[in-house]
């Protein structure tokens, strides 16, 4: 099995950077370093992004405290499937992209979980046109592709039977292209391309809490904590004159600008959950995440009618298993799973804030036994609004995962 799962990894750790190109339709995804598309593991996105429980053999890769929970070596990999209705005040169109989400292996060593993995954090996808490409009609186009991942090394220690800590070191890194085409009496049309290198390091922190009460029920409490990070953008501007026909473009004349590069502030996260449950057999919590994206900005300066606040998300769900070690009924063994949630994405255009409403469902499944899982998720959620001439977007995703979990650096007593 450990040769299947490296192979699997390197195989999918390669194909990242192509998902990435495709990993979001919306057009929000042109400010600041895209739309942030990691929302956890299926798991938790199946319970509304809950990030608070330490798992055996699921890894949380939202609280890396949670490292230190896992008894087995865990390999993970998860990928969606996206719709999304867009409209306007007088327009609407349909969106669909399939994106790998992430990459993981963790494996426990005593008190010490480590985990490390890939994670394709978020992207810039949009195509958006407006008149017609005549040499009358005034005529605009923005398209925008790529976005950043974030490969990661973490470990979570487990400092008693209640408390455990944890922190993941990542490396950020990705590229954005974003080109605006406009025209309007005359022959050719002229098209701006801007390029953007991203670059920079953060950390993130967790801690887990675990007691029992009455001796019947186990509660839970967690905080993550990411400090503000600066990321580097390297940015190139060029302007030239094309000829512009259904999307065909020719160059005829072209010109680099000088456009300075510019910092990023990744602004500082906090999150607070609690819940409580019966261990393998119900939970349910809360969790709220705090931004302070108003530190945000822009990979160019000169983006006008942008702001930022400060972001916050609230989440409720839970999961139902009506009898984990049932040997007759394999539909009892089912993880069920679900959730709500709600953010204001710190986003402010032309003073109106951009925010996200949403439900999931989710299914894990067991597979080849009880430790490995087949995980299905369902979400429907709206973002934005059509006030202000912007674009309001419905919609659902579908997520699967593939959770497998063998035991691993065990001394063989016989050959």
């Amino acid at each position: 099995m450990i040769k299947k799962i490296i192979v699997s990894f390197s195989l999918l750790f390669s194909l990242a950077a192509v998902a990435q190109q495709e990993g979001t339709a919306s057009p929000y995804s042109y400010y600041g370093i895209g739309d942030v598309r990691f929302k956890g593991t299926a798991e938790t996105r199946s319970m509304g992004g809950l990030s608070i429980i330490p798992d055996s053999i699921h890894i949380n890769l939202q609280n890396p405290a949670a490292y230190s929970a896992l008894r087995l070596t865990t390999f993970s990999v998860g990928g969606s499937f996206n719709v999304t209705n867009f409209k306007t005040n007088s327009d609407k169109d349909q969106g669909q992209r399939t994106t790998l989400d992430y990459l993981a292996v963790a494996f426990p060593a005593g008190k010490l979980g480590v985990g490390f993995g890939l994670i394709p954090y978020s992207s810039v996808g949009y195509k958006v046109r407006s008149g017609s490409n005549t040499t009358t009609d005034p005529y605009h186009a923005y398209s925008g592709e790529g976005g950043m991942n974030k490969v990661f090394l973490g470990a979570g220690y487990k400092i008693s039977s209640k408390f455990s800590i944890g922190v993941d070191f990542n490396y950020n890194f990705g590229n954005v292209e974003t080109k605006n085409i406009w025209s309007q009496d005359i022959q050719y049309s002229t098209r701006e391309l801007n390029t953007s290198d991203l670059s920079g390091f953060n950390i993130n922190t967790g801690v887990i809490f675990n007691t029992k009460i009455k001796k019947k029920y186990d509660f839970y409490a967690s905080a993550t904590y990411t400090p503000e990070s600066t990321l580097s953008s390297d940015n190139t501007r060029q302007l030239a004159t094309v000829i512009d026909y259904q999307g065909a473009e020719g160059v005829v004349e072209s010109r680099d600008l000088v456009v300075g590069d510019t910092d990023l502030k990744l602004p500082s996260k906090y999150s607070f959950g609690a819940g409580f449950g019966k261990k393998t057999e119900w939970f349910v919590g809360a969790e709220v995440t705090l931004q302070q994206s108003s530190k945000f900005g822009n990979r160019y300066n000169d983006i006008t009618n942008v702001s930022y606040k400060d972001a916050e998300k609230y989440t409720i769900g839970g999961y139902f298993v009506p009898e984990y070690n049932s040997f007759t009924s394999y539909w009892k063994r089912i993880t069920y799973r679900a959730g709500l949630k709600y953010e204001n994405t710190g986003l402010v255009i032309s003073d109106v804030p951009i925010k996200d409403y949403g439900f999931t469902l989710g299914l894990g499944l067991p597979v080849g036994g009880a430790i490995s899982n087949l995980n299905l998720g369902f979400e429907y959620g709206r973002r934005g609004t059509t006030e202000a001439n912007l674009v309001k977007e419905n919609y659902a995703n579908i997520f699967l995962s593939l959770s497998l979990s063998d035991r691993w650096f065990v001394k063989r007593k016989y050959d």
